[in-house]
């Protein structure tokens, strides 16, 4: 299997569809993550990042898996789903009120599918993408960042694939956007864009903020997961707006303006606490 950095991004996401108790619905963007993984034994816990407001209120939900050939290749034609009921209830969120993150463990749906003589295909993001140090040193108050996941719900049904936005970072991401682990990015984030990682992602080269030149050089630094957005009223307020799932109207006439908060991806290793 010959996958470009690229390619291999795009089997890191799953859609996830949710019906809530209030009869809407509704759609959100997971990422497939490696917690609390041993490199000496081999072992981890897969499982599934998102926001918590995505799957607040869920009382039905699906998530979207690729199947994978005979030879581990994936068929992008061919797709697994998996159904839950109660499926607020599976997941596990971040014990801080004021972060909006999640996770749910999907080792028992690989067993299940594995009962079915079923094999699916997904890439994992894992702790190696999360920003060291000496990257954090190189990274420039202004980056181009990618960004994947399902605006408004549209993706490649035929083939299980997401949608890439670009923008760049709008706030500088070494610095904590108003005190939070949060900075800003200057991209569209529409409603089914939450909980969609966003990287600082470079293929064939990049410079640096001292103006050091890397040719031919691969980047790819997971920064954090969008989950809101400034957006100001019709009166002219500005409101921090969880970006939606769903195209359901809000109580106040909003209008979005093309920004979006980043929770900073270091908050994904407080995650582990929950399945220790």
């Amino acid at each position: 299997m010959n996958l470009s950095i690229s390619e291999q991004l795009t089997y890191s996401t799953v859609r996830i569809e949710c019906q809530y108790a209030d009869g809407n619905s509704g759609t959100g963007t997971g990422f497939f993550f490696r917690l609390l993984e041993n490199k000496e034994t081999g072992t981890n816990i897969p499982v599934v990042i998102t926001n918590k407001h995505v799957i607040n209120g869920a009382i039905k939900g699906r998530l979207l898996f690729t199947k994978a050939k005979s030879n581990n290749e994936p068929n992008d034609r061919e797709h697994f789903n998996a159904y839950f009921d109660d499926f607020e209830s599976w997941w596990r969120k971040h014990p801080d009120p004021q972060v909006d993150l999640c996770a749910m463990p999907i080792a028992p749906f690989l067993i299940e599918a594995e009962k079915r003589n079923e094999k699916l295909f997904f890439i994992p993001l894992d702790m190696s993408l999360l920003p060291t140090q000496e990257q954090l040193d190189q990274i420039s108050a202004l980056e181009e960042i990618l960004m994947i996941g399902y605006p408004n719900g549209i993706w490649d049904s035929a083939n299980n694939k997401p949608i890439f936005r670009k923008g760049v970072t709008a706030t500088n991401p070494n610095l904590d956007y108003n005190g939070k682990k949060e900075f800003m990015i200057d991209a569209a984030c529409f409603p089914g864009s939450s909980g969609s990682p966003v990287f600082i992602f470079n293929e064939g080269g990049y410079r640096d903020k001292k103006g050091n030149t890397y040719l031919g050089a691969n980047r790819v630094i997971l920064m954090g997961v969008l989950y809101a957005g400034p957006q100001h009223t019709t009166t002219g307020e500005i409101r921090i707006i969880d970006v939606p799932t769903s195209q359901r109207p809000i109580a106040v006439s909003t209008i979005p303006n093309n920004l979006g908060l980043v929770i900073k991806s270091d908050r994904i290793t407080e995650l582990e606490k929950l399945f220790k």
